[in-house]
């Protein structure tokens, strides 16, 4: 009586698996997209539009919000109107030479931007700029 022994019929696969690598960039794409919306500027208003060309930006500016309440920010923190300038130079480190950049809701009432400017500007801070939103045509 001869017993056969039994031989292995397993080889390796020849396939990578893709559904694991599915399934993590599935996660990672839905990750994105929630966070996304989160890294824009934080405090939201709604600019006016204009067709001028951006700024080219060697440094990252500092952004001076004015928003439909009234409300003064820098970056995203909240100042009060008397305290502008002292924040403003703190954060810049005494430099006048540092890039600001004033986002005025276009409900504000436009004198009042232009006060804030002309109180930076007077200041000794020589790069204050307007920023609106790129002109859509209608």
């Amino acid at each position: 009586m001869a017993f056969k022994l039994k031989s292995s019929s397993r080889e390796p696969m020849n396939e990578i698996n893709v559904t694991p690598f599915v399934d993590v960039m599935l996660v990672l794409l839905i990750i994105f997209m929630v966070t996304a919306p989160l890294l824009t500027v934080g405090v939201q208003v709604d600019l006016p539009e204009s067709s001028a060309d951006s700024l080219p930006e060697e440094q990252e500016p500092l952004t001076l919000t004015i928003n439909s309440k009234g409300e003064i920010f820098i970056q995203e923190a909240k100042v009060e109107y008397d305290k502008i300038v002292a924040k403003i130079l703190a954060v810049s480190k005494n430099r006048t030479d540092t890039r600001i950049y004033v986002r005025g809701d276009k409900t504000i009432n436009y004198g009042r931007v232009l006060e804030i400017m002309g109180m930076l500007s007077g200041s000794g801070f020589t790069k204050v700029a307007l920023i609106s939103e790129p002109y859509k045509e209608r």
